[in-house]
């Protein structure tokens, strides 16, 4: 069958015809039959540069030969125990020894999951209630962090099924602004037990904290004993051996991991102070369980993926994401476009925005459906990039020349007939 008749059997059976809203794109997604390298082959036969990367983890690209042949290897032993395996301590040590602010890791099956159980070990730390995120930043499909700006200090909701009183001690301030920061601690600090952020927010796109504005975080933080929570299911691993905390020089109390953690196989974990660790369960008070905890199978990935992540390794992908993004500058400049080009390391998006993007109503100010639109006429000549304007671009180091050439010639082509 091709796309168009599996999209038909499968809203049949599934919501929406797919199983994660992100995947849903009219008149109907592609659906792929093998990724190999940076490419994605569908089932009708198109071959795509994929810049999507399944959302970000796929930092080697897709069918890496070393993790295809360390899973094979992996899996005659078994699938799964409900006993421990020494691929967790491994993993383990992986991530202590690359994560500045890691001395202790617990790992889950999703970033949801991470950053859902990071939230309830910074309450019990310092037995308060209240959290605080930024406005368009994303952490996860769970409860507490679905929501949207109210009035005042209070949030709503951001999907039905979620009850008001879930969500009244999860606060939201503006990225990049100090001031209403403050505001807000002068006002209850005494009540909030952590902030969460994406040190980049890459589920709005691509957009960097603002000189200082990290430095200033840890110090706020500190001094009203307010627990630090990097997010980095994107940013770990993706920016640097270390994460963004190392990149940047900043490092939380406590970072939440996924996507490159897994090596491209369902995986999360949480990190941090040994002080607050360990009031995990089993030693702890904080219960928090999970029967693929630690996969023997999704942990071999890890293990094969980050072993391959060295300094030189990252210098090399930097290399792409430069001669992309200048590319992307270049076409800008030589046809006058109103857009604006974001990213660093292997990240990017081209937001349609003449103005620079520092927050959420910034990015939002960005002409989504003419971004739509870019987006289709790409897909037409073979590139795949995440269909909304709102999400953020990835590079693997399977990425070659030639695929970066096309892509330029294609961005081109593409931007020139939208506008």
């Amino acid at each position: 069958m091709n796309s168009k008749e599996l999209f038909e059997q499968a809203k049949k059976y599934i919501p929406g015809g797919v199983n994660s809203p992100l995947r849903a794109f009219k008149p109907y997604p592609f659906f792929v039959k093998k990724g190999i390298g940076s490419h994605l082959i569908d089932v009708d036969g198109n071959n795509y540069i994929d810049y999507c990367l399944a959302y970000g983890p796929l930092i080697l690209g897709h069918s890496n030969e070393k993790v295809i042949e360390d899973l094979n290897k992996r899996v005659e032993l078994g699938t799964i125990y409900g006993a421990p395996t020494e691929n967790e301590i491994i993993l383990a040590k992986e991530v202590i020894n690359r994560i500045p602010s890691a001395e202790m890791v617990r790992f889950v099956n999703s970033g949801s999951e991470a950053t859902m159980s990071a939230i309830r070990l910074a309450r019990s730390f310092t037995k308060r209630d209240k959290i605080v995120k930024f406005d368009g930043a994303y952490h996860g499909s769970h409860d507490y962090c679905l929501v949207k700006k109210g009035f005042g200090a209070t949030s709503l909701p951001d999907c039905e099924g979620i009850p008001i009183e879930t969500t009244k001690n999860t606060l939201i301030v503006p990225f990049n602004d100090e001031e209403s920061l403050i505001e807000l601690i002068e006002k209850d600090g005494e009540n909030i037990a952590c902030i969460i952020m994406e040190v980049i927010m890459g589920n709005i796109g691509f957009i960097p904290p603002k000189k200082g504005y990290l430095e200033f975080l840890r110090k706020i933080t500190n001094e009203n004993g307010i627990v630090l929570i990097f997010d980095e299911v994107i940013t770990g691993f993706r920016l640097s051996k270390g994460g963004a905390q190392e990149y940047y020089g900043v490092k939380p109390d406590m970072t939440t991991l996924g996507k490159i953690v897994g090596g491209g196989l369902p995986m999360g974990a949480f990190c941090g102070r040994k002080e607050i660790m360990e009031k995990v369960a089993p030693i702890g008070n904080v219960y928090q369980a999970g029967t693929f905890n630690g996969n023997p199978i999704s942990s071999q990935a890890g293990i094969s993926t980050l072993q391959q992540l060295d300094n030189a390794f990252y210098k090399r992908l930097a290399k792409k994401g430069n001669l992309l993004r200048d590319g992307f500058r270049d076409i800008k400049e030589d046809f006058d476009l109103p857009i604006y080009i974001a990213g660093d390391q292997s990240m990017f998006q081209i937001y349609f925005n003449e103005n620079e993007v520092y927050n959420t109503n910034d990015a939002k100010k960005s002409d989504s459906s003419r971004f739509l639109l870019y987006f289709k006429k790409l897909l037409k000549k073979n590139i795949f990039i995440p269909p909304s304007q709102f999400e953020c671009n990835f590079l693997s180091s399977a990425h070659t020349q030639e695929d970066l050439d096309k892509t330029l010639i294609a961005v081109e082509q593409s931007l020139k007939k939208v506008f």
